[in-house]
């Protein structure tokens, strides 16, 4: 039985090796079983949609996280304001940054709702999706976008939970909603013959339903991040602090998106069929990702409890130890994915051994080297920590996402084959993470140094040090 949380006496001072996985491992089996979910979809709209529906689902996931991804990063920042205020003890703290994210991550979600229902299609040509699939695809993101404001009411919800510890109760109440999704998927695309918007609509009932669960568990909380429905309000200050860190995140994910984006217009470019190729092994490198990104949210929420109850020698263990365990996770998961890279792509493409040897190409690439990512998302969760977020997104904008659109546009353009395209990835996965090194070793020295030198750090200074 999973425990039902990791406590903050346990996060600072418990064993750490044994605590970090305890904490890990319900965000991996609750990131599995969501992609499971999705991969079930997909195989579904594959064998059962009109010809052309998973490409055209395939296309929209870059232009989706582009639009959505800077409200999610601001739930980045609930969970770090949220554990430093665990950290220090100060139970009035952690309930208005709860308060305070609920409410934010409301009118996030109908902002981004009403954006993405009306410019769907719009986004959809400036990337250059293909005439064929260009209706479908447009059809799965405006009904996709309606179930927007739940995404972000789940999302700020499990970071709160995760910020506590709790990293079971998340996952109990997304197998609950995937499985739902799964059983409408089936209904509205195999019996009623709906194609994308049967998928999308399956998935966006599927949202509610996982909001639903997870604000009804925070109101019934006898925690400290327990939701009153009658306290909801924006608290100012707090909402500043998730602001420093959040935006800076989310902003750096909607840049990643934007390289994405220019990856995905020059996957466009080799045709529908190498398109559903890319698609079936995004979908099968997700539960190597989803895997490894579990130990960036260990990394965060870890060293936001610490740096916040001064903890800091155990800040430095705690980076070393989910930097061994997320190069050994991506390195097994990567290559036993790579291994069976034929049986899992049929299941996908069971029909078209093109589209199969196109994916084939894309994982030989990214799954084999995908530890490279791991290590640089773990990098960014510890100074992510630390308070730091400015620094972090400017790193990953430059190393990243510049590097990959310079590259696009150079070896790439020069080359035009589908591996010149997809080695981008690694490239940049390694050399920004030494990048993101260098920072955390210097931010954590400036910040530790000067709590030493005054005892107290005031907010304005520590953000001013952190950026």
């Amino acid at each position: 039985m999973i425990k039902s949380k990791v406590t903050t006496e346990e996060m600072c001072h418990g064993p750490l090796a044994g605590n970090l996985i305890l904490y890990t491992l319900p965000i991996v089996l609750t990131g599995i079983l969501q992609l499971l979910f999705s991969a079930v979809g997909m195989i579904i709209v594959g064998q059962f949609a009109p010809e052309g529906s998973l490409a055209a689902i395939g296309s929209t996931g870059a232009l989706i996280n582009l639009i959505i991804n800077v409200f999610l990063g601001l739930s980045v920042g609930a969970n770090v304001t949220t554990a430093r205020y665990f950290g220090e003890g100060n139970k009035e703290g952690v309930s208005e940054v709860a308060h305070t994210s609920i409410v934010t991550s409301v009118f996030g979600g109908i902002i981004t709702m009403i954006v993405g229902v009306i410019f769907s299609e719009t986004f959809l040509l400036w990337m250059g999706t293909p005439d064929d699939i260009i209706d479908l695809a447009a059809l799965y993101m405006r009904v996709y976008f309606y179930g927007l404001p739940a995404l972000m009411l789940y999302n700020y919800g499990a970071a709160i939970l995760r910020a506590a510890g709790d990293t079971k109760n998340p996952l109990y109440f997304l197998s609950a909603a995937g499985v739902i999704n799964v059983v409408l998927g089936l209904v509205f695309v195999i019996v009623f013959k709906m194609g994308v918007a049967g998928a999308a609509l399956a998935t966006a009932i599927s949202q509610y339903i996982a909001a639903f669960l997870v604000l009804r568990f925070l109101m019934k909380s006898t925690g400290w991040e327990r939701i009153d429905l009658r306290r909801l309000r924006i608290h100012k200050d707090k909402l500043k602090k998730i602001l420093l860190i959040g935006l800076p995140a989310g902003i750096q994910g909607s840049v990643f998106s934007i390289s994405n984006v220019v990856i995905q217009s020059s996957v466009n470019s080799f045709g529908s069929v190498f398109m559903e190729g890319s698609s079936a092994a995004a979908n099968i490198e997700g539960f190597v990702y989803t895997a490894m990104n579990s130990f960036y949210h260990a990394a965060v929420t870890f060293t936001g409890q610490n740096f916040g109850a001064k903890n800091y020698r155990r800040i430095n263990k705690i980076l070393l130890t989910c930097i061994v365990m997320v190069t050994v996770t991506g390195i097994v998961l990567g290559f036993l994915a790579y291994l069976h890279r034929y049986q899992l792509l049929g299941l996908y493409c069971p029909d078209s051994p093109e589209a199969i040897e196109a994916g084939i190409i894309r994982m030989r690439m990214i799954c084999l080297l995908y530890f490279f990512c791991g290590i640089m998302e773990v990098i960014v969760g510890s100074v992510r920590g630390l308070g730091a977020s400015v620094t972090p997104m400017v790193v990953s904008l430059l190393g990243a996402c510049g590097l990959r659109i310079v590259w696009i546009k150079t070896v790439f353009h020069a080359l035009r084959t589908p591996t010149s395209l997809f080695v981008s990835y690694p490239i940049s996965w390694a050399i920004t993470a030494s990048a993101h090194m260098i920072c955390y070793v210097i931010i954590k020295k400036r910040l530790v140094s000067r709590v030493s030198d005054v005892g107290v750090l005031p907010d304005a200074e520590a953000e001013l040090i952190c950026r």
